[in-house]
């Protein structure tokens, strides 16, 4: 079996982000692999600790994809911070001569994927583009991990999570993909907050979440705050909220624009503009509408930019559904670009990012750590990543050993294998998988 097809036997999506199926990326043309680990979102330490200690597997998986790919170079991009990663990886990758390493600077958003390329490559990723168009393929550290382990016939069934914030022993987790973030929260030893809120992923660009939720094949992080903290009430405030306050607020300092990194990077994506444009009701035209396609919804318009604390992000976020649903596409594709020459002095450094949100005090170490964890039950949502639902291949009743494959996509449709993360008996097989333990 070739890589790429043992990559989609073991169900190996992107491991944050959008999930995307890994095997479909790897098929793509490029001159380079650019593995990211610079962890995009502060207080998240997955990548980092994973480079750390789990080097030696990472350059043998990266020398796996260059073998069956023809691509030349391998790239693995870290933080100057990482000293520990760094020096891991240096001694890791010694051995193979088209790998080596791009250290970055410690600023939000690095890890956005077309920032990434930029910085490593110089090549700007047109707008509303993806990285192969430049010749790049980009994969998480923990993507790359899987794709070593699904090169040994190993598919993918756990789930590394950082769990931080206010809880008594933050720690990057390796846990059973389908367990509950309550069971996440007890791995870090809980909270003291009588009344707190949870984010599925980062503070930046992560969701409200309930202990209930399971952990899924590209859970990142589980931040636990005070309910009362900005970030989990500013994502309790409706659109049309926003939208009544734009109208009366909104100065046109054109902060939201100038440190937007997309528009930094040369994208025709100006906040302002659209903001303005729906919260007067004016005519606007479609470039106007359309542009919200290029967000990346990276929170810097809203968290650190505005100073009456507007939100362009979440006006694009439905911009975007609504332009989808009336099947409007994207008209940027393939448009050349240049980066603006200050992009360079307005890079916006992790420390005061950190400050901004008012999550200082929750900056600290994450190690990995050994998860005793014994679940009496999983959730596998059967849409784990983009593209189309998996459809079961059990049902109530069957026994299943972890590892068995229980679901697949539709024959020619984009999506990805799901793998019982645990022995047991499967409960409901419908829009999710329910196993039992035995």
């Amino acid at each position: 079996m070739d890589l790429l097809q043992a990559v989609q036997t073991a169900g190996v999506i992107g491991a944050g982000g959008a999930g995307f199926p890994t095997h479909v990326k790897l098929a793509a043309k490029a001159d380079v692999v650019i593995v990211n680990g610079v962890e995009c979102e502060p207080l998240l330490h997955v990548d980092q600790e994973l480079m750390a200690t789990r080097a030696e597997a990472l350059a043998l998986g990266m020398a796996a994809v260059l073998e069956a790919t023809g691509i030349k170079a391998g790239v693995f991009a870290l933080k100057n911070k990482y000293h520990r990663a760094e020096a891991a990886l240096l001694a890791a990758t010694g051995k193979y001569p088209h790998t080596g390493l791009f250290i970055s600077g410690d600023f939000y958003p690095a890890g956005d994927e077309h920032v990434l390329v930029h910085e490593v490559t110089g090549r700007t990723v047109p707008p509303g583009g993806i990285p192969p168009e430049v010749g790049a393929i980009v994969l998480n550290v923990e993507t790359l991990l899987n794709v070593a382990l699904a090169a040994t016939g190993v598919p993918v069934t756990t789930k590394y999570v950082t769990v931080t914030g206010a809880v008594k022993q933050p720690g990057t987790f390796g846990v059973p993909v389908g367990v509950s973030f309550q069971e996440l929260l007890s791995l870090a030893g809980g909270t003291s907050l009588a009344e707190y809120g949870l984010i599925d992923g980062g503070s930046l660009m992560g969701r409200l979440a309930s202990p209930a939720d399971p952990v899924m094949k590209t859970t990142k992080g589980l931040l636990v705050l005070p309910r009362t903290h900005s970030a989990i009430v500013s994502r309790q405030i409706p659109l049309g909220v926003q939208i009544r306050r734009s109208a009366a607020a909104c100065c046109n300092c054109r902060m939201c624009t100038d440190l937007c990194p997309r528009y930094l990077l040369g994208h025709p994506l100006e906040p302002h503009r659209s903001l303005n444009a729906v919260a007067y009701g004016q005519s606007a035209p479609a470039s106007l509408l359309t542009q919200a396609y290029l967000c990346s919804e990276c929170g810097i318009c809203d968290v650190f930019a505005c100073p009456m604390g507007l939100s362009p992000r979440q006006l694009h976020v439905e911009m975007k559904r609504q332009l989808a649903w009336a099947d409007i596409a994207n008209p940027y594709r393939g448009m050349s670009v240049e980066a603006r020459r200050e992009r360079d002095w307005r890079r916006i450094p992790t420390v005061r990012m950190l400050g901004r949100l008012g999550l200082t005090t929750y900056n600290l170490a994450a190690p990995l750590r050994q998860a005793d964890i014994r679940p009496e039950r999983v959730l596998l949502p059967l849409r784990q990543g983009i593209g189309a639902p998996s459809q079961p291949l059990v049902k109530a009743g069957d026994y299943v050993n972890r590892g068995q494959c229980i679901a697949e996509p539709p024959a020619g449709k984009l999506g990805s294998r799901l793998h019982a993360s645990i022995d047991g008996r499967i409960v409901k097989a419908v829009e999710f998988i329910e196993i039992l333990a035995v």
